[in-house]
């Protein structure tokens, strides 16, 4: 049960490469990704169970888990991936080379549930390099100079960090009770708290080495070099997904490996801390000042994913409730946002924020989506958003650090007013542009629309029914601390 989410994919991305015939290498990418999601969903009703599937030297071995944080994470990766699937199918036409990218996507699905799935840093590290090789090509579709160029830079900044957090295993190892992951860590504290300076400075190269999939600074550059070359859908899943492959990879090493106890009150969780705070900054500074859409999307994703590493360091309960909500919310969210501006450069060719004056007019039911997303992005009730933003802020001002905390909720507000700065001006001018401005209705086909609407739905429904979501995260509490 614990290799077929796996494989599934993972082989049969194979057999899409092959299928020339467009009608059915889409329905096989479907089905593909249904059954998938549909094998994820089985696990995560039925208990927890693991697997050994070799050992490479010694006891470093290949293993496989199903605890309750690989399910959350399995859950939020197929309710992401199989709309974007749907969107990609009538997208990929215009964009072209249908073929390469969807053999690709698939296989990535299975890396991705892979890294979920992993029992250990050894196992979590193979699937992590997997994810970053599948996705390099999703960069690399248009084959244009720009791309090829980012290409190679998100490769390079994602081996560099995934080698810097492999380099730390290295020395961490010797200091674990055992491989495998363990709620609340699997540190010896006695023999760890004798080499703590040098256990330290190993958690924060290998936070800011995985932190670099994240959008984390310094190693957030690739972000904005990717997404405005990189198709739509490739956008999608980067930024709600793939950079949540290195969150997921950040809480295995914080509360499964080094675990709280050691943590707190180190010089290394507060860098870290401030860190996402500069990242949550920039990122919003940077994006009020972008004039080209989907890069403008990207540097929010630049910030809004810090929000989640914020939460993450906190290292308290109430610092994770808001880091998971806020994770699952962001993916909805800037999925639902890179999917309307795929839709915006189909039917109207246009890239920058300026050209939109009216784009409300022109293709009402695409910027529905977008707005609704947006509202969520800044965190106005009742969208989802606002319930992540508000568990985040007050897990800040209880933190023991008042300075840090009062210095994030601070950041917090001054970024939501950034981001309300250069989202809603998007919203304003495309509904109302003014009564000189006159526009042809061009909206894309409903297999384009239907996955976004979908998605808007989503972000307002999760405002304001939240309750669901917020029990199973209070049963994934007491396992990760």
């Amino acid at each position: 049960m614990l290799l077929i989410p796996i494989l599934l994919p993972v082989v049969g991305g194979v057999f899409v490469f092959r299928q020339k015939d467009e009608k059915t290498r889409n329905r096989m990418v479907l089905w593909l990704t249904a059954a998938t999601a549909a094998a994820a969903l089985v696990l995560c009703v039925l208990p927890e169970r693991s697997m050994k599937l070799m050992t490479i030297e010694g006891t470093l071995q290949l293993a496989l888990q199903s605890d309750s944080l690989a399910k959350f994470f399995m859950v939020l990766i197929a309710a992401i991936w199989l709309p974007v699937a749907m969107f990609a199918r009538t997208y990929l036409r215009h964009a072209g080379r249908e073929q390469q990218f969807q053999g690709f996507y698939t296989m990535t699905l299975g890396a991705l549930m892979g890294l979920a799935l992993a029992d250990n840093f050894v196992t979590l590290y193979m699937f992590f390099e997997m994810m970053s090789l599948l996705t390099v090509p999703l960069v690399l579709h248009s084959g244009t100079p720009a791309a090829r160029r980012a290409g190679l830079k998100y490769l390079g900044y994602s081996v560099f960090g995934a080698g810097m957090a492999l380099a730390g295993y290295f020395f961490l190892s010797h200091f674990l009770l055992n491989q495998s992951f363990s709620g609340g860590g699997a540190l010896n504290l006695q023999l760890a708290e004798e080499h703590r300076p040098l256990l330290l400075c190993v958690f924060f190269v290998m936070m800011v080495g995985f932190g670099a999939k994240a959008g984390m600074m310094p190693m957030q550059a690739w972000l904005p070099t990717a997404h405005p070359v990189a198709p739509a859908p490739a956008s999608a899943v980067l930024s709600g997904v793939i950079t949540k492959g290195g969150v997921l990879a950040m809480i295995r090493v914080t509360y499964y490996l080094f675990g709280p106890e050691f943590l707190q009150g180190s010089w290394a969780q507060y860098a870290l801390l401030i860190l996402a705070l500069c990242t949550v900054f920039t990122g919003s500074m940077l994006a009020l000042k972008e004039k080209v859409l989907k890069k403008r999307l990207a540097y929010s994703t630049v910030s809004q994913v810090s929000y989640v590493l914020f939460g993450l360091l906190l290292l308290t309960p109430g610092g994770v409730r808001g880091a998971l909500l806020q994770m699952v919310f962001h993916a909805l969210a800037k999925d639902a946002l890179f999917m309307a501006a795929g839709a915006i450069i189909i039917a109207t060719n246009f890239t920058l924020v300026d050209q939109l004056v009216g784009i409300g007019k022109r293709m009402p039911r695409t910027m529905v989506c977008f707005s609704a997303a947006a509202l969520s992005i800044i965190g106005i009730p009742p969208m989802s958003g606002f319930i992540s933003k508000w568990y985040l802020a007050s897990a800040a001002l209880n933190f023991e650090s008042r300075v840090i905390g009062y210095l994030g909720v601070a950041m917090l507000i001054l970024s939501a007013l950034m981001t309300a700065g250069y989202l809603l001006p998007i919203v304003v001018r495309g509904f109302f542009p003014g009564k000189d401005v006159l526009v042809e209705r061009r909206e894309v086909g409903p297999q384009m629309t239907a996955p976004m609407m979908l998605l808007g739905a989503a972000v307002l429904l999760f405002g304001l029914f939240p309750n669901g979501l917020q029990v199973w995260i209070s049963t994934l509490l007491p396992q990760i601390f």
